[in-house]
């Protein structure tokens, strides 16, 4: 067997974090191959270790039959490696022309001059484009980067790979920004490369996409991969081999919670593109877990429910009255919280202490006459330390400055220290360790208890296992499941989530 490109024992490690654990693999000329895993199990660090972006991994890259040092991204193309990121911005120049993106890793190299006319650029730019037929005005490509819709530049930054003519081409979710019929098109394009003798790396949590286009399926599972088939696939297995082995039932101390009232419900409700619309109502006294993969529309249903965006079709009702929160200001007004995936971005301003971030959605609170008082704002901040077991020196400690687990405590305990009427948490246990895990559990199901009707997002099944009483499980944005866990069990939960339409 013939091999373009070879992995033996990479290691790859962050301080004391070890990410890649020895991985082997061997990507075949005229193959797809593609990579399943969930988040932190090392999928973009192997990207970025192939392509170049780190360097310093361990273990060795094989070519031609010899070792190589892939230093570089422009060591990686010399040997016919090339990489689409799922972060389309990483690839794309803003303050330039699309022409020059098109362009632009040969202006970077004096190829072109850096001094050329735009007018002389644009035919080269075109003969670029032609690689994957993108029959673009000449218009299009003088007008800035800006202007292009988002599908555009992902197909933009394709063609700039495939003008190398690679042996290896790496797609890092790559349908995330585009069309059904864009990704069909890109399909197309795949199978011509395989039938041209391209090794193809294709990393995706759409299952259906894999089925469709995948010669062969690795899992990657904390570093390591833990399954290997060739198509056809048995989804269950990949799917168990992902997520691991089953943990202890999780509410042998608390039991399950049944909730009686409905405060939430959702009608008709449509949440990705082509998903079928759904009803779905959500009880207080009760936690509901939302489980499904990357891109399953969890976070398109939580953002809904807060106001951060529409959905596509449908209706709620908050306590049997029309509930349609413009903005989360609405939805905060109504006793509905949300604790976002991304609680750097979403949450924690620089600088700000413990207190500034404990208290900054109910400013009201604090203040009297419009004038904040820091009495009582440095009050609040010590009641969420104290509450929620955050490990600081005080409530002036900026919360950036503390561990990923207390920054999440600090991030929820901000919510839970009000009681919510409906209390959204989409990916509240991402980076935090083991015990934090367990603490914000607790405070979760309490908060339930209650009185709250709790809806925690995750596309971890042990902390929706873990957290939950009841789960739902959504795939491609449509409801596979909905049930008590004391009537449901992993397997079934993980048969509905396996079922590729």
């Amino acid at each position: 067997m013939t091999t373009a490109v070879e992995m033996r024992d990479i290691t790859m490690s962050f301080g004391a974090n070890e990410v890649l654990k020895g991985i082997n693999l061997e990507l075949e000329p005229g193959k797809v191959t593609a990579i399943l895993g969930a988040n932190g199990a090392g999928k973009s660090t192997l990207i970025k270790v192939l392509s170049g972006v780190y360097n310093d991994y361990g273990g060795t890259v094989i070519i031609d039959g010899a070792a190589v040092d892939i230093d570089h991204p422009t060591t990686a193309r010399a040997y016919g490696i090339e990489a689409v990121h799922q972060k389309i911005a990483d690839g794309i120049v803003p303050g330039l022309s699309v022409a020059e993106n098109f362009l632009f890793e040969a202006i970077v190299n004096n190829d072109i001059s850096r001094a050329a006319s735009l007018r002389s650029l644009v035919p080269r730019a075109r003969e670029v484009a032609a690689v994957l037929d993108l029959d673009w005005p000449d218009d299009v490509l003088r007008s800035d980067i800006y202007g292009l819709p988002i599908a555009d530049q992902q197909m933009l930054l394709l063609a700039r790979a495939l003008v190398h003519e690679p042996r290896l081409l790496i797609l890092d979710e790559p349908t995330s920004a585009l069309s059904e019929t864009e990704a069909a098109r890109l399909f197309e394009v795949i199978r011509q490369l395989r039938d041209d003798g391209v090794a193809i790396l294709y990393v995706s949590h759409r299952l259906g996409e894999i089925e469709n286009i995948a010669d062969r399926l690795l899992v990657l599972r904390d570093g390591i991969f833990v399954s290997d088939q060739t198509s056809p696939f048995d989804w269950a297995r990949a799917l168990h081999a992902m997520l691991g082995a089953a943990e202890a039932d999780p509410h042998e101390r608390t039991g399950e919670l049944h909730g009686t009232e409905t405060v939430l419900c959702l009608e008709g409700v449509q949440l990705l593109p082509k998903s079928t619309p759904f009803d779905l109502d959500f009880r207080a006294g009760e936690v509901t877990g939302v489980f499904g993969l990357l891109g399953s529309g969890g976070t398109e249903l939580a953002h809904g429910i807060f106001g951060e965006e529409r959905f596509r079709a449908g209706d709620m009702k908050l306590k049997g009255e029309q509930f349609a929160p413009k903005a989360p200001a609405d939805a905060i007004a109504h006793d509905v919280y949300m604790v976002p995936e991304d609680r750097v971005a979403g949450t924690i301003i620089k600088d700000w202490s413990i207190a500034m971030i404990s208290t900054f959605p109910f400013l009201q609170d604090v203040s009297r006459l419009s004038v904040l008082n820091p009495m009582a704002e440095a009050k609040v901040g010590r009641s969420v330390i104290e509450e929620f077991g955050v490990v600081a020196q005080g409530a002036a400690d900026p919360v950036i400055s503390l561990s990923g687990g207390n920054q999440q405590k600090v991030v929820v305990g901000r919510w839970l220290r009000k009681q919510p009427t409906v209390m959204v948490m989409n990916e509240p246990f991402q980076g935090v360790d083991v015990g934090a895990r367990h603490d914000l559990a607790e405070k979760t199901r309490d908060v339930a208890l209650a009185g709250s009707a709790v809806i925690v997002m995750s596309t971890d099944l042990e902390e929706i296992m873990q957290v939950s009483d009841r789960v739902i499980v959504l795939a491609d944005g449509n409801l596979r499941h909905d049930a008590y866990l004391s009537e449901t069990n992993r397997e079934e939960i993980l048969e509905r989530l396996s079922e590729v339409e």
